[in-house]
């Protein structure tokens, strides 16, 4: 894997974040987003709502180019707000290199120091093969299917699964 750095995003990184989360809404095969979401309905979602979110950049002083970015915000208010959520997004010149894996670890340690006992993924499109087996070497579990509850762009209506985990 290329050197990078994990890092708390800034709103100096938006410009370098957003045309990769737009790239990959558009192909609408692996996020639930519109392909035509605007840029301020993705920055609310992916930087403001978020407990946290974090870059991933190249090199030591992380100031190279965006690799990735993540989420994490607790899954549910009140009395399921111990359970967080995550969304990873991967450059597609940087795919197969390691950063997906390296993201959710670290959100792992994040979200138990931020006090959170379990990371669930709500809506994993389980065409999306190399995340499911990704997630699962990580240990989760696929603890629900969802029957034809994504709109994949291509394959039409295709099942989704929830994912679990719990941390610590």
């Amino acid at each position: 894997m290329t050197q990078i750095k994990i890092r708390r995003c800034e709103e100096a990184d938006w410009p370098a974040v957003w045309p990769l989360l737009r790239t990959t809404f558009e192909a609408g095969d692996t996020y639930a987003f519109s392909p035509q979401s605007t840029e301020a309905e993705i920055h609310a979602v992916w930087m403001v709502a978020p407990r946290a979110t974090y870059v991933v950049r190249r090199g030591d002083a992380g100031d190279g180019p965006v690799l990735g970015t993540y989420f994490i915000k607790p899954n549910q208010p009140g009395l399921g707000s111990h359970v967080c959520n995550c969304g990873y997004v991967v450059a597609p010149e940087a795919q197969g290199q390691g950063l997906a894996s390296a993201m959710c670890e670290h959100s792992q340690r994040e979200a138990l120091a931020m006090g959170f006992s379990a990371m669930q993924f709500n809506l994993v499109v389980s065409t999306n093969e190399r995340a499911v087996r990704l997630w699962k070497r990580l240990g989760f579990e696929v603890v629900g299917i969802l029957p034809k509850a994504f709109q994949h762009l291509k394959l039409g209506l295709v099942d989704a699964f929830v994912m679990f985990k719990v941390l610590g």
